[in-house]
């Protein structure tokens, strides 16, 4: 566990892998310690957001190390059904990559239940873990300069949605018409931290 300081409002913590994140996260999560208003967490790191008037950063250090950490995410009471129309661009070459048919990756992809790992990348993107060993594949080899909002994909042991249109390397097997993050709802994003998703086939 390292700590690293981060702006003039923030602490990161570096830990081995998602597991030790999510463990910390959990922990954290139900008793922040005195001055921490935030807990971000991402694949091998958790950031502290601090409030500046009322955190002292050595007793935050201090108090984090002295708990102990919980196993697995803490978990949303939502869980989150994602509509899909499975018309990716990519749903032939993941079937080649896996060894499985088209219908096999569909059928592993909505048989999983999701949970939101961690966001990043862009506002109300959710790093969806829990997924099948047999759907891990690589990013694509080449970025695509635009992918549609709502496009759905897999890249390593993750899938995710993207919630707007932007640049993206992952390797698209549908598509969803449900806007995953809006800055006019509260809360603006779909897919947060332990929230459950499951993916429903349509059309």
């Amino acid at each position: 566990m390292r700590f690293l300081p981060c702006a003039d409002s923030g602490l990161l913590i570096e830990l081995a892998d998602l597991q030790e994140v999510h463990a910390l996260y959990a922990a954290l999560a139900d008793a922040p310690p005195e001055g921490v208003i935030d807990l971000v967490p991402a694949a091998r790191t958790l950031l502290l957001q601090l409030d500046p008037q009322r955190s002292d950063v050595k007793a935050i250090e201090a108090a984090v190390r002295a708990v102990e950490p919980r196993g697995g995410l803490r978990e949303e009471s939502e869980q989150l059904e994602v509509p899909v129309v499975y018309d990716g661009a990519d749903l032939a070459e993941v079937a080649r990559l896996t060894g499985l048919t088209e219908r096999e990756v569909v059928d592993k992809h909505t048989g999983a239940e999701w949970k939101v790992a961690f966001g990043g990348f862009a506002p109300g993107f959710g790093y969806l873990s829990g997924g099948p060993q047999d759907l891990v594949v690589p990013r694509r080899s080449e970025s695509r300069t635009a992918v549609p909002a709502g496009a759905v994909g897999l890249a390593g042991a993750f899938s995710g949605i993207y919630p707007r249109e932007s640049p993206g390397g992952w390797q698209l097997i549908g598509h969803t018409d449900l806007q995953i993050f809006s800055i006019d709802r509260d809360p603006p994003a779909l897919l947060r931290p332990g929230v459950r998703v499951r993916f429903r086939e349509i059309g």
